[in-house]
């Protein structure tokens, strides 16, 4: 499964001293995209936690191969390579608008009970959705 987000800027806030995006500003590209794709297959991640459901970030990597800067318009590819468990990866591609590959990176998302702080398996409804792209 692949998705290509929306074109984003990169906001004069999101960059360091040096002029380059912040590297702590890539997780929150990561999370945006995971939110972006989730709303694209149908999935709302407030009606997750509604239900009950959260998704804490259990693993991240990141590999930095370019700056990005303040102005660049980024795209992230996000990719799923297995069907969910209890857990699901995403792997992480960040294109400036050039088309060269500003990072790359993955995160592991954990479903857990929101009251217990348990992990659950992968809600049916998700898993078969997911399935289906």
């Amino acid at each position: 499964m692949e998705y290509k987000t929306k074109k984003f800027k990169v906001r004069y806030c999101e960059t360091d001293q040096m002029g380059f995006v912040h590297h702590s500003n890539y997780l929150k590209y990561f999370e945006m995209a995971r939110i972006e794709w989730l709303d694209s297959v149908g999935i709302s991640y407030q009606n997750l936690e509604k239900n009950g459901i959260i998704l804490p970030v259990v693993k991240t990597c990141i590999k930095f191969v370019h700056p990005a800067f303040f102005g660049d318009t980024l795209t992230i590819k996000l990719m799923i390579k297995l069907p969910p468990t209890v857990k699901i990866s995403f792997e992480y591609f960040v294109y400036n608008q050039d088309e060269k590959e500003i990072a790359c990176g993955d995160t592991t998302i954990a479903f857990l009970d929101a009251t217990k702080r348990k992990p659950i398996r992968c809600p049916k409804d998700i898993h078969d959705k997911i399935l289906r792209i």
